[in-house]
């Protein structure tokens, strides 16, 4: 089954954001350090990504032709608008941000290199060992972050799914037209770009910055331009 690995990812992400719904009457001060905690995790994460660059010009014009394109497309301003909806309907005056908490989640458990790579693998080879060993991981995570963002962090669930069903079923056809060897390098290239989305990540949940991640999204996908072009050139 094609969509086995985004599935138990999904009911991975749901059990331990039920889960962390127990905890989330903890005192103010032990949620903010958690988050801190998170944050710091979340930035250490991202610059492994980060360092596994072969080339940062290409990571650099992917970010610069994502900002671009994100900012038009105002996708930061359209997954707020989502996130709210979602808050309307689940949420009472004066509680957690249901926001905030399917924002970050989403964006977390979304970008990153085993999503991808999982995906490829559960549609190009059937193998769902990646996307099952990230689930456990998201699992985790999502206990953790609903503990302190409340129920948001459950509804991550579509994106992922959807994002990581949707490489697996068209990867079933993608190695009749990339090359292996270009698909390759396009991971590694889209795992630093990544990675330092998730180092924007961790800095906002540190509340150091305020950095507009969901605009900069279109890099995933400009990366894979970008690289190939660069390989003509070069």
């Amino acid at each position: 089954m094609v969509l086995l690995g985004a599935l138990v990812n999904g009911i991975c992400i749901i059990a331990g954001a039920a889960i962390g719904l127990f905890f989330t009457n903890i005192p103010e001060r032990y949620k903010e350090t958690v988050m801190h905690g998170i944050g710091l995790a979340v930035i250490l994460i991202g610059m492994q990504m980060a360092f596994s660059s072969e080339n940062i010009v290409i990571v650099l014009l992917s970010l610069l032709t994502g900002a671009i394109i994100g900012e038009a497309a105002h996708l930061e301003e359209k997954l707020n608008n989502f996130g709210y909806w979602i808050e309307s309907k689940f949420t009472t005056k004066g509680e957690t941000s249901v926001a905030q908490g399917f924002i970050t989640a989403s964006l977390v458990f979304v970008i990153g290199a085993m999503a991808v790579i999982g995906g490829l693998d559960s549609g190009l080879r059937g193998d769902h060992e990646v996307l099952i060993t990230k689930a456990f991981i998201d699992g985790f995570v999502a206990l953790v972050l609903t503990t302190t963002m409340g129920i948001g962090v459950i509804f991550s669930v579509i994106p992922v799914v959807l994002y990581e069903g949707g490489i697996a079923l068209l990867s079933t056809q993608i190695d009749r037209w990339i090359p292996q060897a270009f698909l390759d390098g396009f991971i590694v290239e889209m795992t630093a770009t990544g990675g330092l989305l998730i180092v924007a990540i961790g800095l906002n949940l540190l509340k150091l910055i305020n950095i507009r991640v969901a605009n900069l999204l279109p890099a995933l996908v400009t990366v894979g331009i970008i690289y190939y072009i660069y390989g003509l050139i070069v």
